[in-house]
C-alpha cells in the first residue's frame, strides 16, 4: 500500500513539474527563474503552498496572499499524472512495459497542456521521450531491437509526414502541426508500425466528437490533434491485448 501512495504522489509531483513546463516554455520562460509564484501579486511560494494537491485543498484554491483563485489546472494535472502513473504500475509493476507507459503517460499531460492551450508541442519532451525509448529498448532487449524499433518511429513518421503532405495539397492549409509529425516517431518506437497506424486512425475518431463540438459553438477551425494522437497510443498501450485481437482480424 505504501508504494502504491509514493508512485501516485510521484506523479503527482511529476505532473505539478510538467504544468510548469507546460506553461512557461511555450512563452520562452526559464523553468528555473522566477520561483514558483503567484501569477497575480507575483508572491514567492512557500514549500507548503507546493505541495501537490494538499495545498490546493489546504488553500482552499486561493493565493495565501492575495485570495485570488489559484487555476484549478494544477490539481487537474497533478491527479491525471498520479492516476496514470497508478494505473500503469498496477497494471505493469516494475518492467519494460512500465516505464514506456510512464514516458507515453508524462507526454500525455504535457501535450495536453501546451497543445490546448498553446496549439504546439514542444521538442524537448520528445527529444527525451526518444532517448530515454531507445535507452530502454536497448537495455532490456540489445543494440539490434533498439535500433529496429527506432526504423518503425522513423517510418512511422514518413506516414505523418506524407499524410500531412496529402492533406495540405488537398485543403490548401496546414493540415498537420509539425508537432504532430514529430509525435509519430515516438508512436512508432513505442508501438511499432502496426499498432501505430492503428493509434493514427483510432485518433481520428477520438478527435471527432471534440472538432464538430468545436466548430459548432466556437465556429473555431483550428482543432489541436495532438491531444488525442497521444490518448490512442497511451490507450492502446494500455489495452495492448485488446487490441491485438483487433488487428488479428484484419489479417
Amino acid at each position: 500500500m505504501f508504494l502504491l501512495i509514493f508512485i501516485f504522489l510521484f506523479g503527482c509531483v511529476m505532473g505539478s513539474f510538467y504544468y510548469v513546463v507546460g506553461t512557461r516554455l511555450p512563452n520562452h520562460e526559464s523553468l528555473l527563474k522566477p520561483r514558483s509564484h503567484c501569477t497575480n501579486c507575483n508572491h514567492i511560494l512557500k514549500w507548503y503552498e507546493l505541495i501537490p494537491i494538499f495545498s490546493f485543498l489546504f488553500l482552499r484554491g486561493k493565493c495565501l496572499h492575495c485570495k485570488k483563485k489559484i487555476s484549478k489546472e494544477y490539481l487537474i494535472y497533478e491527479v491525471l499524472t498520479g492516476t496514470l502513473f497508478l494505473l500503469s504500475f498496477l497494471k505493469y509493476g516494475f518492467s519494460y512495459e512500465f516505464y514506456v507507459s510512464l514516458i507515453l503517460a508524462s507526454l500525455v499531460v504535457l501535450i495536453f497542456i501546451t497543445d490546448f492551450k498553446y496549439m504546439i508541442i514542444l521538442d524537448s519532451p520528445l527529444i527525451i521521450s526518444a532517448i530515454l525509448l531507445f535507452g530502454l529498448r536497448f537495455y532490456y532487449f540489445g543494440i539490434v531491437n533498439a535500433l529496429l524499433n527506432t526504423l518503425y518511429g522513423f517510418i512511422t513518421f514518413l506516414v505523418m509526414l506524407f499524410i500531412g503532405y496529402i492533406g495540405t495539397a488537398l485543403f490548401k492549409r496546414e493540415a498537420l502541426g509539425g508537432g504532430d509529425i514529430k509525435f509519430s516517431f515516438i508512436l512508432g518506437m513505442a508501438l511499432g508500425f502496426k499498432y501505430a497506424l492503428m493509434a493514427l486512425v483510432f485518433s481520428t475518431f477520438l478527435a471527432l466528437p471534440y472538432a464538430v463540438g468545436s466548430l459548432l459553438l466556437k465556429k473555431d477551425n483550428e482543432v489541436p490533434f495532438g491531444p488525442f494522437l497521444v490518448s490512442s497510443a497511451f490507450i492502446i498501450y494500455f489495452f495492448l491485448e485488446k487490441f491485438k485481437f483487433v488487428l488479428y482480424l484484419f489479417y
